[in-house]
């Protein structure tokens, strides 16, 4: 695994851990991979703005805890937010 993809799967666990109030060893790593993402909005667009039509690599990093599954998106700079299921788009390419 890459290390920047690593560094991206802590920030993720940090903090699912701290919006939800668990340790961050009971939140399990489902998937996390480097994807590319079909706009600048990271698989992740909010209704109302404009995104830059250009594919973009990044990552993708689903966690679970307690059945529950949340997943961050990433783009290769910055920090993995999460996304609302009911915003999430698929990857174009892994």
């Amino acid at each position: 695994m890459e290390p920047e993809l690593e560094v991206r799967i802590e920030q993720a666990r940090k903090d699912l851990a701290a919006r939800i109030g668990v340790q961050e060893e009971e939140i399990r790593v489902v998937e996390a991979q480097a994807v590319t993402w079909p706009d600048s909005s990271l698989g992740c667009p909010e209704r109302g703005r404009m995104y830059a039509q250009v594919l973009t690599p990044g990552y993708r990093i689903v966690l679970e805890i307690g059945g529950t599954r949340y997943a961050y998106h990433a783009g290769r700079e910055g920090s993995p937010f999460l996304c609302p299921p009911d915003r999430a788009q698929e990857p174009v390419g892994r």
